[in-house]
C-alpha cells in the first residue's frame, strides 16, 4: 500500500460516525451484528478467493457483512467509505499501511477494528493475533472474541501502534521491502543509500521535557510490543548511538542472540512525550511504513488509541482496560 496515498487520505478524512447507543466494555465479549471488510486483492499475504472466504466466515457467524475486494490504489477510499457506515466491526485484510490507516480512522470512538495479516511484514496484525493465519485469527475473534484497547503514539499527529523509528535506520526499510518483492538490484541500491547516510544524520532529542541528548536514531516502542515500562503507561524510547560500523554489527548480533538493551551504544528509558530535531528532514518508519517528516518531530503516547477485536487467547497487551461510550 502506497504510504503517501494513505497519508493524504488520512489528512482529508474526518472521523467516521459511530453507532448510536452502543457501549463497549474493554475485555468483554462484543456483540457483532454488522461488519464491513476491505480486502487488498494484490496484498502480499492475500490469496485468490480471499474475499469470498472472508465473507463465508462472517456469514457462518450470522453477521451482516459488506465485503469489498479492491486494487491497492483504491484501498484508502474503500476503507474510509466502509468506516463511514459505522459497522460494529471493520475488518481489513491488507498490509501495514492499511492496518494503520484503518485503526487511525476509527480511533477510540469508532468501530472495532480487526486488522488481519494480508501484507508482507504485518507488524500490527502479528502483534494483535500472533502468527496465526488470518482465517484462524478471524474465527477465534468471532467465536470467543474480546474487546482489547490498543495503545500507541503519534509522530507529528500521525499514529503508530507498534513502533516509530526515526533516523537513518529507517532508510533500511525500503531495501528490505525491495528484497521481499524479489528485486535484489533495487534492494542493493537502497541499502547503499542507507549505508551512505549512516553516522551522518544525528538527531537531537528530549524525553518528557528532560535534558537534550544526541543519537543517530530514536525508536519509540508501544506497550503492545514491550513490557519495559512498568504498567504499559508509556512508550519505550530506545536511542541508538553507534559511532562505528563495528557498533552496528555488535548491536545487530545482540538483537539476535542476547539483550541488545545492555549494549553501551543503546539507551532505553520510558517516556510519554518526546521532541526531536535535526538539520534536515527526518526519515521515519511508522509500523513498518516509510515516511519522511520535517526537521522537527513531536511524539506523544496514546494509552487507548483504538479498540481491536481479538480472540481470548491472543497475545496480551500491556494497557489498562477501560469502559468507552459511543
Amino acid at each position: 500500500m502506497n504510504a503517501d496515498a494513505l497519508a493524504s487520505a488520512a489528512a482529508a478524512s474526518p472521523r467516521p460516525p459511530t453507532p448510536a447507543k452502543r457501549r463497549v466494555f474493554a475485555g468483554a465479549p462484543p456483540q457483532i451484528r454488522r461488519a464491513a471488510a476491505v480486502v487488498n486483492e494484490a496484498g502480499g499475504g492475500v490469496e485468490a478467493g480471499a474475499a469470498d472466504a472472508l465473507r463465508a466466515i462472517l456469514d457462518r457467524f450470522s453477521i451482516e457483512a459488506d465485503v469489498k475486494s479492491v486494487a491497492p490504489q483504491d484501498m484508502p477510499a474503500a476503507v474510509k467509505e466502509a468506516a463511514s457506515r459505522a459497522p460494529d466491526l471493520l475488518v481489513t485484510l491488507a498490509g501495514d499501511g492499511t492496518a494503520r490507516y484503518a485503526a487511525g480512522l476509527c480511533g477510540a470512538d469508532g468501530p472495532l477494528v480487526a486488522p488481519l495479516a494480508g501484507g508482507t511484514m504485518n507488524m500490527l496484525p502479528y502483534a494483535l493475533y500472533g502468527r496465526a493465519p488470518w482465517r484462524e485469527a478471524l474465527e477465534a475473534a468471532l467465536s470467543n472474541g474480546v474487546v482489547r484497547p490498543v495503545p500507541g503514539g503519534t509522530v507529528n499527529g500521525s499514529p503508530f501502534y507498534v513502533a516509530a523509528i526515526l533516523g537513518s535506520p529507517a532508510l533500511w526499510g525500503p531495501a528490505r521491502e525491495a528484497l521481499r518483492r524479489g528485486q535484489p538490484l533495487k534492494a542493493l541500491a537502497r541499502a547503499r543509500r542507507a549505508l551512505a547516510h549512516s553516522f551522518k544524520r544525528r538527531l537531537r532529542y528530549r524525553l518528557d521535557g528532560g535534558a537534550r541528548q544526541k543519537a543517530e536514531a530514536l525508536a519509540l516502542v508501544s506497550p503492545l510490543m514491550t513490557d519495559a515500562c512498568f504498567d504499559g503507561s508509556a512508550l519505550e524510547a530506545v536511542a541508538l548511538d553507534p559511532r562505528h560500523a563495528a557498533d552496528v554489527f555488535r548491536i545487530g548480533a545482540a538483537s539476535l542472540f542476547g539483550d541488545w538493551r545492555a549494549d553501551p551504544a543503546v539507551l532505553s528509558q520510558c517516556c510519554r512525550t518526546a521532541e526531536i530535531t535535526a538539520t534536515q528532514s527526518i526519515p521515519c518508519m511508522l509500523d513498518g511504513e516509510a515516511h519522511r517528516i520535517a526537521d522537527t518531530a513531536e511524539i506523544g503516547f496514546v494509552p487507548h488509541a483504538f479498540y481491536a477485536l481479538v480472540g481470548a487467547d491472543a497475545p496480551s497487551v500491556a494497557a489498562v482496560p477501560e469502559t468507552r461510550g459511543s
